[in-house]
């Protein structure tokens, strides 16, 4: 079939430049309007934007969200699909860099987050696990040491050395992770949205915000993610943007992936859509330094790298109905940045997932809600912002 215009590669394309997720269909959300100065205004209508929302109005605030585009039209609408607990490091890493109980007091928390996302996504979540692989005996040991780490801290996984096709011959060893899950991010962002409409937030869309001075309200939220420019200088230099690139099939006959797949450190990442749809993204590592980037675009390298790959584990040469591109935040720490600004008494941020904002992002908006509404969880100090922040002086 021929393309109707943007890049195109040496795979039949139906649609390009556009992300499959966002053509699901938008509920109706009630219009709320405030008028004047409202007690907290949120930059960014992603998953973590509307999860702060929905907490601060269901505690009766005035709240007013801001939106560039429409309702998850940024990362939350652009990843690949997955939906998994802990972070970008691994857990036994992560023991290490943390400590072994901040570490647990992490992954628990992203735990209840995705028990929380599973109650309010509906049929835009399906718990299916994930499979995190290796393609080497070296991978394999490195696996082999994260089970036995999180199942030293009472966490569910399980190692399978015995893989059946189309995995068997391909990768050596398997880490299963039981509650991870599969997400449609835009259709379960656009229902976090409603719920907080509903709850009396006011959603702006297509209001992009060029001046946190602009905003009449007691706090200001930033919760952008890797979309942060200009707002804040500290966040500039904090929070770098990472391109995510991503392909989508036509339906297949076979559900062969129906579980998120990652691989190579999880710059290789693939599922299969209820639907038979093959989902898959990554091989930034191909080109780093490009990918550093904010512009918004695909590009012949990546793509034509993810064609090769989706053939190669279909043993067929797909259709590409969809290809896209999306851009998260990453720290120096693999960390979110989360809490109020350094040197700033109206300013709170919740950016910086390093590729896992569909969780976490849940989680830290919440978090960041309940820490303005005077009731800070622990978790929190995870996560504080001063120890990548440069706090900028008080004005006078």
């Amino acid at each position: 079939m021929a393309a109707t215009g943007g890049w195109c590669g040496r795979v039949s394309i139906v649609d390009i430049d556009s992300s499959y997720w966002l053509e699901d269909e938008r509920p109706p959300n009630p219009k709320r309007r405030h008028s004047g100065r409202v007690d907290v205004a949120i930059v960014g209508a992603g998953v973590t934007g509307c999860s702060c929302a929905l907490t601060l109005a269901e505690a009766a605030l005035r709240v007013r969200v801001h939106e560039a585009r429409e309702v998850a039209g940024g990362a939350s609408g652009r990843n690949g699909g997955f939906a998994l607990r802990g972070s970008a490091s691994s857990y036994d890493l992560a023991r290490v860099e943390l400590g072994p109980e901040r570490a647990a007091a992490l992954w628990r928390l992203t735990e209840r987050a995705l028990e929380r996302l599973a109650r309010l996504a509906g049929d835009a979540f399906r718990r299916t696990g994930s499979l995190r692989l290796a393609t080497s005996s070296a991978e394999g040991e490195a696996l082999a040491a994260e089970c036995a780490a999180l199942r030293e801290d009472g966490f569910d996984a399980e190692l399978q050395t015995a893989l059946d096709p189309p995995l068997a011959g391909r990768f050596v060893v398997a880490l299963v992770h039981p509650p991870d899950g599969a997400i449609r991010p835009a259709r379960w962002v656009r229902r976090l949205a409603a719920l907080a409409a509903e709850a009396g937030t006011e959603i702006r869309e297509h209001a992009p915000v060029r001046d946190l001075g602009e905003l009449e309200a007691e706090h200001v939220v930033l919760a952008t993610d890797g979309y942060t420019e200009g707002l804040l200088p500290q966040l500039d230099a904090a929070i770098r943007p990472t391109r995510g690139q991503v392909i989508a099939t036509a339906p297949l006959a076979e559900i062969r992936y129906p579980r998120p797949h990652y691989t190579y450190d999880g710059f290789r990442y693939w599922h299969q859509t209820d639907e038979g749809r093959f989902v898959l993204g990554g091989f930034r590592d191909l080109a780093v330094a490009e990918e550093s980037t904010r512009e918004e675009a695909t590009t012949p390298v990546i793509q034509e790298a993810l064609e090769s790959f989706a053939t190669d584990l279909l043993g067929e040469t797909p259709t590409i109905t969809h290809r896209w591109a999306g851009i998260f935040g990453a720290t120096a720490d693999q960390l979110p940045l989360v809490g109020r600004v350094p040197n700033d008494d109206r300013a709170w941020v919740s950016c910086g997932y390093s590729g896992h904002g569909n969780v976490m992002g849940l989680a830290c908006g919440e978090l960041l809600a309940e820490a303005i509404l005077g009731r800070p969880a622990p978790e929190l100090e995870l996560f504080n912002p001063a120890r990548l922040l440069v706090a900028q002086p008080r004005a006078n």
